[in-house]
């Protein structure tokens, strides 16, 4: 009988395709199963590698198929992608993940699996994201309306107030004008009130948590950004270098580099999102300290900043910052300000 050696499983919300091939490479799987019938046809097979594009449902998928026996590897989509043949279908989707997977050199690029508490503190990180967002919304809606009656107010969620009573106070504002001003300001109450409980559990977290601690102490990091790298980065040890781990967050420019000469683009915003915005909020927020203060002694950052744009020197720290905690992760040393010592960082 021939022995399934990798299987390529393309995942869905209810039909999952499978392509296994044996020690020739040769394909003897082909097949398509329910999502009830997966962890039962799995159970039947001999241990084999399975491969999986990197989501957030396939972690659940992986520690199920790591307790029947098998080898999982998950792959990052955009290296999967090179690897479909003409047309767009489950089963070319399948075989694509099994040929990306025999691929020696991408073996470096595996997404590590997740743990269920893992996946849960990364579930607090995004609700809390995702609550602010609406807060923003609900807030800029307000504004939005009461600019059409002539109501205006400064900048920053503390002013809304004053601008809620100033429309309750004209008599000119139609009675359903103020109680759908009024609806918008209790449902804004209610998410604020829900961040300051996610913000809550986000700092039971971040003292629970001893390399959070740890990455607090980088200037521009804090609490929030210590918490976010903690449970975001499962394994740092998987970059190769602190320059692997800034350019997987997006801190680096493209490279356009051709017959010999280097062309650098746009920063590539590759990575998390949520994390990369906190670093770069956090190196915008030493800058600007630097600049009313005069108290920090890093005289290339003085230096960039009197030579380069606000945002490009932003970025430059950021990536600075991402590499000090790379450092830390995997070192397990705390951070030791040293004003000295820092380099300057290369900018284009």
């Amino acid at each position: 009988m021939e022995t399934i050696v990798r299987i390529g499983l393309d995942t869905s919300k209810s039909v999952f395709q499978l392509h296994g091939v044996d020690e020739t490479e040769q394909p003897i799987l082909r097949r398509k199963l329910r999502r009830g019938q997966v962890l039962d046809f799995f159970s039947r097979l001999p241990p084999a590698l399975v491969a999986l594009e990197a989501c957030g449902a396939s972690h659940y998928w992986a520690r199920e198929l790591q307790s029947l026996g098998h080898e999982v590897a998950m792959i990052p989509p955009q290296y999967v992608k090179p690897y479909v043949q003409r047309g767009k279908s489950d089963a070319a989707d399948a075989e694509a993940i099994c040929e990306a997977a025999s691929r020696p050199k991408l073996r470096k690029n595996f997404v590590p699996i997740k743990s269920p508490e893992q996946q849960g503190a990364q579930m607090l990180a995004r609700v809390r994201n995702q609550f602010i967002g609406r807060r923003t919304q609900l807030a800029n809606s307000i504004r939005g309306y009461a600019a059409e009656f002539g109501f205006t107010a400064p900048k920053g969620l503390s002013r809304l107030q004053q601008l809620l009573i100033d429309i309750q106070a004209d008599v000119t504002v139609p009675d359903l004008a103020k109680e759908l001003v009024d609806a918008l300001a209790a449902e804004l109450e209610r998410v604020d009130g829900q961040i300051a409980k996610l913000d809550k559990k986000l700092m039971q977290l971040h003292r629970s948590n001893e390399m959070s601690r740890r990455l607090a102490a980088i200037p521009g990091v804090g609490p929030i950004g210590a918490t976010l790298l903690s449970i975001k980065v499962v394994d740092a040890r998987g970059f190769k270098s602190a320059r692997n781990f800034a350019a997987w967050l997006g801190l680096t420019p493209k490279n356009h580099s051709t017959a010999g000469k280097n062309r650098l683009g746009v920063i590539t915003r590759a990575g998390d999102g949520m994390l990369r915005t906190v670093l770069v909020a956090g190196a915008t927020a030493v800058i600007a300290d630097m600049r009313r203060r005069e108290t920090r002694s890093w005289p290339w950052l003085k230096d960039i900043i009197a030579r380069k744009p606000p945002k490009l020197v932003a970025i430059a720290l950021a990536n600075k910052l991402a590499r000090i905690a790379w450092k830390l992760m995997v070192s397990g040393e705390r951070y030791r300000p040293a004003s000295s010592v820092m380099p300057t960082p290369t900018l284009t």
